[in-house]
């Protein structure tokens, strides 16, 4: 009976290991991905995903949305396309060097 546990042992552990240092994080990363679409709000500064800066002049809930407006012009895009990590980093003000 102690046999078959301590042969599956390995597997569990491995399944363990995988799940707090791939699986756990991509979903906590989802999460805030999830949470910064939903605070979007007109007015902020944003980079999408492609590379395009902008800032948000319209946001449509309904298909999920917004307009961006960039030097070149308005262009619509899905909540989707904007980068948490670029647009946080665009947002965040630079620390003055000594």
């Amino acid at each position: 009976m102690g046999e078959g546990i301590s042969s599956f042992l390995p597997f569990i552990l491995m399944f363990v290991v995988v799940y707090f240092f791939m699986i756990a994080p991509q979903m906590k990363r989802q999460k805030q991905e999830k949470k910064f679409a939903a605070e979007l709000k007109r007015g902020d500064k944003v980079i999408t995903k492609s590379g395009m800066h902008g800032k948000i002049v319209e946001l449509n809930d309904a298909d999920s949305s917004c307009v961006i407006e960039t030097l070149a012009g308005k262009i619509k895009f899905d909540k989707s396309a904007i980068s948490m990590e670029m647009s946080k980093k665009l947002n965040t003000p630079a620390e003055t060097k000594k």
